[in-house]
C-alpha cells in the first residue's frame, strides 16, 4: 500500500528543510495543505521531529550504511528512525511506510534492511559526558554544545539541550483592547496564558477577534520591562510581526505614539495586519532600516525605545526544529555587528533621560551587547524561550 498522505507530506517538509534550507514551518504550509487536522498534525510531528533530530539520526544511519545516498532514501531513512527512536506509533506501520517513501529508489531494499536491524537491535546512542557525545545524544551541533558548556557548565547545558527537544508551552497574550472576554482553560501570569489542551489558536474566534495572539511568557517580558506609559512616544526598531508592538500599545491603552520600524516592506505589510486585528490604532508603521533611523526622519526623540533586532534565536530551538542547523559562529559575528549598529542609532533617538530595553530571543555570550539591568530567562529552567533582555545604562 503506498505511503499515507501524512508521511509523504513529512518527507516533502524534511528533504525541503535539509537539502533545500527551506523552514520547516514554512514548508509544512505547502506540504500539509489539503490534508485533514488529524493528518496534518501527524506531519507536523513527524517532519519537526525528524529536523529536529537530524544530527542524531543520521549519527546511526552511518553507523550501518558506508556509502552515499540518495536524498530521499537518506530522508525515508531518517523518517522511520525518528518514528523508531522517538515516538509510540507502531513498528510496523514506520518501517512499511518509510520503505514506501523510499520507492522507486532501489534504495528502498536499504531502508527496510537498515530499519528492521534497529527494530531489533536498537541503536546505543552515545551518553552526554562530554560536548561531542552530547551534540550526537541531543541532537544539536557540536561547537554550540561547546559554547554553552563553556558558558553555563555541563549540567546546565545538559538539562538546556535536553529541554530544545521538548514541545514548547503554548502562551498566549491576552488582549485587551479587543475588550473581549477570554475564557480558555490554562494558567494566567499577567497578560499570559498557557493554555491546557489542544487549540487551533489560528482559526480560533478570539484569534480573528484580536483578544489573544501566540506570544512566549518571554518575549511578553519585554515590553513590560521597557514599561511604556498612556501619553508616551514610543520608538520600536525591527518590529515584525508585531507581538511586542502590539503589546506595547496594550500597555499604554493605546493612547501615545508607538511608531514601529521594519525595513522589509512585506514584513511591514504584516506587522500592519497584526496591529490592525489587535486594535493597536496608536502604532505608525515606518519602512526603514533600525541602523539608519534618525530623530530627523521620525519627528522628533522618543521618551522609550525597544530594540529587537535581528538574532540568531538560540533561545527558540524547541519551536523551531531547523534554528539549531542554520546558526554558526559566523552567523553570530555578522548579527553582533549589526545588533551594534541598531543600539547605536536606538541611542542617537531618544529622549534625555529616556528608557532604553535590548531584547534577544538567544543564548548567545557574544550577541548580550548592552549591559545594565539585565533578565536572562532559561528553557530548562523558566519553562518559556530563552531571552536576554537589558535595560540600557
Amino acid at each position: 500500500m503506498p505511503a499515507s498522505p501524512a508521511r509523504r507530506a513529512a518527507m516533502e517538509v524534511v528533504r525541503r528543510a535539509i537539502e533545500q534550507g527551506a523552514y520547516a514551518d514554512r514548508a509544512l504550509h505547502g506540504a500539509s495543505a489539503g490534508l485533514d487536522a488529524r493528518d496534518r498534525a501527524l506531519a507536523k510531528r513527524l517532519a519537526f521531529g525528524t529536523v529536529q533530530r537530524r544530527g542524531t539520526l543520521d549519527w546511526v544511519i552511518d553507523r550501518h550504511v558506508q556509502r552515499r545516498l540518495d536524498p530521499e532514501v537518506r530522508a525515508a531513512l531518517q523518517l522511520g528512525l525518528y518514528q523508531l527512536l522517538y515516538t509510540e506509533i507502531p513498528r510496523h506501520a514506520a518501517v512499511a511506510e518509510s520503505v514506501e517513501l523510499a520507492k522507486p529508489n532501489p534504495g528502498a531494499k536499504l531502508v527496510n534492511a537498515v530499519l528492521r536491524k534497529v527494530l531489533r537491535e536498537g541503536a546505543a546512542l552515545p551518553g552526554d559526558d562530554n560536548p561531542k557525545d552530547a551534540a550526537v545524544h541531543h541532537a544539536h551541533p557540536e561547537w554550540l554544545v561547546l559554547l554553552w558548556w563553556d558558558w553555563l557548565g555541563a549540567d546546565e547545558t545538559r538539562a538546556l539541550l535536553a529541554a530544545d527537544n521538548e514541545p514548547a508551552e503554548l502562551a498566549l497574550r491576552i488582549n485587551p483592547l479587543a475588550g473581549v472576554e477570554v475564557d480558555l482553560p490554562g494558567r494566567r501570569e499577567d497578560d499570559a496564558l498557557v493554555v491546557q489542551g489542544p487549540i487551533d489558536v489560528l482559526a480560533h474566534p478570539l484569534y480573528r477577534a484580536g483578544a489573544i495572539t501566540p506570544q512566549s511568557r518571554a518575549s511578553q517580558r519585554v515590553a513590560r520591562i521597557l514599561d511604556p506609559q498612556p501619553g508616551e512616544r514610543i520608538l520600536d526598531l525591527c518590529a515584525a510581526p508585531g507581538g511586542k508592538t502590539t503589546h506595547l500599545a496594550a500597555l499604554m491603552g493605546d493612547r501615545g505614539e508607538i511608531v514601529a520600524v521594519e525595513r522589509h516592506a512585506r514584513r511591514a505589510e504584516a506587522l500592519r495586519v497584526q496591529a490592525q486585528r489587535m486594535h493597536a490604532t496608536s502604532v505608525k508603521i515606518h519602512v526603514a532600516d533600525a541602523r539608519e533611523v534618525t530623530p530627523q526622519a521620525l519627528g522628533g526623540t522618543f521618551d522609550r525605545v525597544l530594540v529587537d533586532p535581528p538574532c540568531s534565536g538560540l533561545g527558540t530551538l524547541s519551536s523551531h526544529p531547523d534554528l539549531r542547523w542554520r546558526a554558526s559562529p559566523e552567523g553570530i559575528e555578522q548579527l553582533r555587528a549589526e545588533q551594534e549598529d541598531i543600539v547605536a542609532a536606538a541611542r542617537g533617538a531618544l529622549a534625555p533621560g529616556g528608557r532604553l530595553v535590548f531584547s534577544t530571543c538567544t543564548l548567545s555570550p557574544r550577541e548580550e551587547i548592552v549591559g545594565g539591568v539585565a533578565v536572562r530567562t532559561l528553557p530548562h529552567r523558566d519553562g518559556t524561550d530563552g531571552f536576554y533582555i537589558a535595560v540600557d545604562g
